[in-house]
């Protein structure tokens, strides 16, 4: 269950793959739209946008807390130079993986929309706006949310990397 030296354990895996596929139903939602607009496909895709952003929400709390708790049994980053760039790029990854969803709540809130995720309330309707929440989510949510989808495609190229040309552990420490 927990972490080790040699490999991560189940807990980091499960939250790992799960929120991988989350993302990438996410991401796939927002591509059909770009490709093919507003069609009962997209809707589709899209009529479970807001439920499961809140669902990677809490499953970054609750990774962010499973590191947390195993930070000195993971397995370490190497000391190069490579090793301290994937190092950052997973703190951005982080960064951005919180900032996303909450520039989205953000947005939510001000617009004055009750939000309830699968049907558990988060808070109710309100009829005054709050345009500067709205504005910031409008103006944020999005590129933010591309450049997480940029940093997501460095992650898998980068694990493909050490799977295929480097034949080191690193593949193998989360699959």
């Amino acid at each position: 269950m927990q972490d080790n030296h040699q490999r991560y354990g189940v807990v980091s895996r499960l939250l790992h793959w799960g929120m991988a596929a989350i993302f990438l139903w996410q991401f796939l939602g927002m591509v059909l739209l770009i490709i093919l607009g507003e069609t009962p496909l997209t809707y589709f895709f899209l009529g479970t946008h807001g439920p499961l952003g809140a669902v990677l929400f809490v499953l970054i709390a609750l990774r962010l807390g499973w590191y947390g708790r195993n930070a000195s049994n993971r397995p370490e980053q190497e000391a190069s130079c490579s090793g301290k760039l994937a190092g950052m790029g997973h703190k951005l990854l982080y960064v951005l993986m919180i900032i996303v969803p909450l520039l989205a709540l953000l947005r939510s809130y001000g617009s004055g929309r009750a939000f309830a995720p699968f049907g558990i309330p988060l808070w109710g309707a309100s009829e005054q706006k709050i345009e500067w929440m709205i504005a910031v989510g409008n103006a944020a949510h999005g590129i933010l949310a591309w450049a997480l989808l940029a940093m997501i495609a460095g992650h898998v190229g980068f694990a493909l990397w050490h799977k295929m040309v480097k034949r080191d552990q690193v593949w193998s420490r989360m699959v």
